[in-house]
């Protein structure tokens, strides 16, 4: 058991039998009384978000959760499959797991699956992945006291927001925790 001071940013916890990941923490203390915790947290099971609120002194449920490497290999309708490199095992996630994080997916892509009691749960994607545009409007440079930007489409169907120098074959590094480009490659 862990305090709900405790419940930073990526912590996992367990709370009448669901799994959650704490997304956002925020710590309230109006005047007199215990403090309130504000977290909002992601159902590792079914992908939906929730905003939950303790009293400071409230405990919940931590765990632990196994890693190991897989590699994906398909997408079947709403199932992505990956195989554990070791095992040859092929566990399977939904896109509601996943939500807008399987446009970071490639072929033969390697990711860590995030496992609890046997049950995979979740992947953890490296910090930054490399992809081909296949869309992109012509830049054109006008009068812009800042830096211009357009927005171009990569292999996997993500939307991205670029430099107006991009262009269509080029590719591009996107960081995976916000989804914005990085730099070409």
């Amino acid at each position: 058991m862990i305090d709900v001071n405790d419940l930073k940013k990526g912590v996992t916890f367990e709370l009448d039998g669901e799994i959650y990941r704490v997304l956002e923490y925020h710590h309230i203390k109006m005047g007199r009384g215990n403090a309130t915790i504000r977290v909002k947290a992601r159902n590792l099971r079914t992908g939906a978000t929730v905003e939950k609120s303790f009293v400071s002194g409230e405990r919940v449920q931590d765990i632990r959760l196994e890693k190991r490497q897989v590699q994906y290999l398909y997408h079947d309708g709403d199932l992505y499959t990956f195989m554990d490199t070791e095992t040859y095992e092929q566990p399977v996630l939904t896109a509601s797991m996943l939500g807008d994080r399987v446009y970071y997916l490639t072929d033969g892509m390697m990711v860590n699956l995030l496992t609890y009691e046997g049950e995979p749960i979740d992947i953890e994607f490296p910090t930054t992945v490399d992809l081909e545009v296949v869309h992109a409007e012509p830049g054109v440079a006008g009068d812009t006291a800042t830096s211009a930007t357009k927005e171009v489409i990569v292999s996997t169907g993500l939307k991205v927001q670029t430099p107006l120098f991009v262009q269509v074959g080029d590719i591009i590094r996107i960081d995976t925790r916000t989804g914005e480009y990085v730099t070409r490659v």
